[in-house]
């Protein structure tokens, strides 16, 4: 019998040391981390005064056990998220073929490597699956498993088939985009204002690796397949990280079950994505709310 083939672990990492203890606490309480390889990348720190918090990172990074192995890259100088992502996923997915993409702020179930490996073995051949989700919006009633267009960013999977289609150059995809007509799609009906993020890549505002490798798969009609129960929470959005937030409405409960995978067809799924839209509506809604209650506070507090 053919020894079962498991994806790399791929972690990136910065400065937030009490993050990533949590993130790899979890993905070693999963059901085959000590069957997995683990990979680190380390990112240099951005200034002098951040030496301190990246060196604290590495020195328990390399007390790290519980995995089959675990191997660190330390940069010296600071790439950026983008680049570590990119140049780290393109290492280690083109030397096994297939790998597991975990950030230092996503908590993961422990059946969140069971759920990929599972999804990466069921859809290796099917070349319209461009990557798996372990994380899933808070939407309401979804189905077990379903199909999205694109790709997403909190705790995903890819094959080395599906990486190669990642086009770097922003101006190129959302030049695409207009000339095809699909901005308003992309935009799930206009409920989030992803283009707007892909100009604010182009012009520099951001280096979001996310938002083009997004783009890339949506427009190559490829699919994502995700859990209707999510495997991951993100535990950054408290402002600590590049993508903090004032509050936490990506919050969802993990899925502490195996995942039975059924035959679905191979197509997106319009009612999930309809549901999408209204969770982003609804998000928006709450954040702008909870914008003007900030500037209020603000202006009453020095008002006196």
């Amino acid at each position: 019998m053919r020894k079962r083939k498991l994806a790399p672990i791929v972690l990136f990492v910065y400065s937030r040391l009490d993050h990533t203890k949590i993130t790899v606490e979890a993905l070693k309480q999963n059901f085959l981390a000590k069957e997995s390889q683990l990979f680190v990348f380390s990112d240099g720190p951005k200034t002098p005064e951040k030496a301190g918090e990246v060196n604290k990172v590495r020195n328990y990074l390399r007390s790290i056990k519980g995995f089959k192995s675990v191997k660190i890259f330390e940069n010296k100088k600071n790439k950026g998220l983008a680049k570590s992502i990119i140049g780290g996923v393109t290492k280690i997915v083109n030397q096994y073929g297939r790998v597991i993409v975990v950030e230092d702020d996503l908590l993961t179930s422990k059946y969140f490597l069971t759920f990929m490996n599972d999804a990466l073995d069921f859809y290796e051949n099917e070349k319209q699956v461009i990557s798996i989700s372990g994380y899933v919006y808070p939407a309401k009633d979804l189905p077990k498993t379903f199909f999205i267009r694109g790709a997403d960013c909190w705790g995903w999977a890819t094959w080395k088939r599906g990486w190669k289609m990642f086009e770097t150059n922003g101006s190129k995809l959302l030049k695409q985009l207009q000339e095809k007509g699909l901005t308003k799609e992309f935009n799930f009906d206009d409920s989030y204002d992803y283009i707007q993020m892909l100009r604010d890549q182009i012009e520099g505002k951001n280096s979001s690796w996310a938002i083009r490798w997004y783009a890339s798969a949506f427009l190559a009609g490829k699919l994502t397949l995700y859990p209707g129960k999510s495997f991951v929470r993100n535990i950054g959005v408290d402002g600590s990280g590049t993508h903090g937030g004032l509050v936490d409405v990506y919050y969802t409960e993990l899925f502490e079950s195996k995942l039975p995978f059924e035959l679905i067809p191979i197509v997106e799924d319009t009612v999930v994505r309809k549901k999408f839209s209204r969770f982003f509506k609804k998000m928006h809604s709450k954040l702008f709310r909870l914008s003007i209650f900030v500037k209020n506070y603000f202006v009453h507090l020095f008002h006196f």
